[in-house]
């Protein structure tokens, strides 16, 4: 049985991935801000009454010896990390010429900077058992932009160089790293929006409709799978047709 590792997992996107893993057969960890360990332990508990089993880890991802220690305490509880889901991520919207330091380096820091430090602490492990899968959660935003967004449009592109580069470095070890860029998908945070703009978003994408995170799980499944060994670097959209390149 394989052991995978979610950061954001009780987020609206990484609580449908880590759902899926586990009925799929995975010891899944998932990892929380430790800020939030009240909710995170709720929503474990929640998991278990529907008969879903999942660790919890807290700590923070923008630094890079909390990320160490949740890491090993993930390794702990459920052993070396064969699959790994960058998916914590936040948003401080603003447009630039209003954008403060710490608005910007929020975003950075949560969504990119963590990406390094918590691969950092699975790698080595990868590299010696000859088999890993890392699977980073970036945005459509990362590939066309979006106004108000240059914080976040920044990071998420930035987590693809990050993929295409490790995804080099490790194709001959039995490593694979990918990227997959949701557009707008249904969680508690955008069914929060006004009516209005959910209207305008549905209208903005060619299928017609939000995308649902299991659709996402289902694609990290895919990813996870020793079947998609030849696939890495690779930029998988999931956004309804919203943005379409060669």
């Amino acid at each position: 049985m394989k052991t995978t590792l979610i950061t954001g997992g009780n987020g609206g996107i990484g609580s449908a991935i880590c759902v899926a893993m586990a009925q799929n057969g995975y010891k899944v960890v998932a990892a929380y801000y430790s800020a939030e360990k009240e909710q995170a332990q709720l929503w474990q508990q929640a998991l278990r009454e529907q008969g879903v089993s999942i660790e919890i880890v807290g700590g923070d991802v923008t630094d890079y010896e909390s990320a160490k220690n949740m890491v090993g305490e993930a390794v702990l509880k459920a052993g070396p990390i064969d699959v790994l889901v960058n998916c914590a991520g936040i948003t401080r919207d603003t447009t630039f010429k209003k954008m403060k330091p710490d608005e910007w380096n929020a975003v950075i820091n949560t969504n990119l900077d963590s990406v390094y430090n918590v691969t950092r602490q699975v790698i080595n492990d990868m590299l010696d058992s000859g088999f890993g899968r890392i699977i980073n959660i970036a945005s459509v935003n990362g590939q066309k932009g979006q106004f108000g967004q240059t914080n976040y449009s920044a990071a998420k592109a930035g987590l693809h160089g990050f993929t295409m580069s490790l995804a080099q470095e490790t194709a001959r070890e039995g490593i694979t790293v990918n990227t997959i860029s949701p557009g707008y998908i249904s969680t508690p945070m955008t069914q929060a929006m006004s009516a209005e703009v959910l209207d305008a978003i549905v209208g903005s994408v060619p299928v017609g409709r939000m995308g649902e995170p299991e659709e996402i799980a289902h694609t990290v499944l895919w990813l996870a799978s020793e079947k998609s060994a030849y696939v890495t670097g690779a930029n998988i959209p999931i956004n309804g047709g919203l943005f379409m390149a060669a």
